[in-house]
């Protein structure tokens, strides 16, 4: 089985003003030994990028040397891997549900979306309930 991480769960897990920082900082350092596999994508990759140095979003951003180690201590996981577009992304994104009709702040879900149905992840670890939008994804919250 495999599952993915949204930015808004690793942007929690680094924020240590946050309420949700201790649950986030638990729900990630048991992702150390489950042994199904952490499938990450690279527009999630670059939401807690952009976030997570974001001085306008924290009082106290990341560097970017630290925001983007922490990517590469993710993915360097023994059980995590990059997992991106496919061949004919275009076509599976028109025809992923409800991708076409998200506006605004919810656009960015869909290409995740996407990505996640044509890699076989059925799963995605969010405080973002836009993503139940996707029937085809088990949202869960973990916080």
């Amino acid at each position: 089985m495999s599952y993915s991480i949204d930015a808004d769960i690793l942007l929690y897990d680094r924020n240590q003003e946050d309420s949700h920082f201790d649950s986030a900082s638990r729900f990630i350092s048991k992702r150390t030994n489950d042994p199904d596999l952490l499938c990450m994508t690279w527009p999630s990759i670059m939401a807690y990028q952009r976030n997570a140095k974001h001085e306008s979003i924290f009082e106290n951003p990341l560097s970017p040397e630290i925001a983007w180690s922490n990517v590469v201590n993710l993915l360097n996981r023994p059980r995590a891997t990059l997992i991106q577009e496919r061949e004919g992304f275009a076509g599976a994104f028109e025809t992923t549900p409800s991708a076409l009709k998200v506006r605004g702040n919810l656009r960015p879900d869909a290409p995740v979306a996407t990505i996640l149905q044509q890699n076989g992840v059925k799963r995605i670890y969010t405080v973002d309930s836009d993503f139940r939008k996707f029937e085809f994804l088990e949202v869960i919250n973990p916080l």
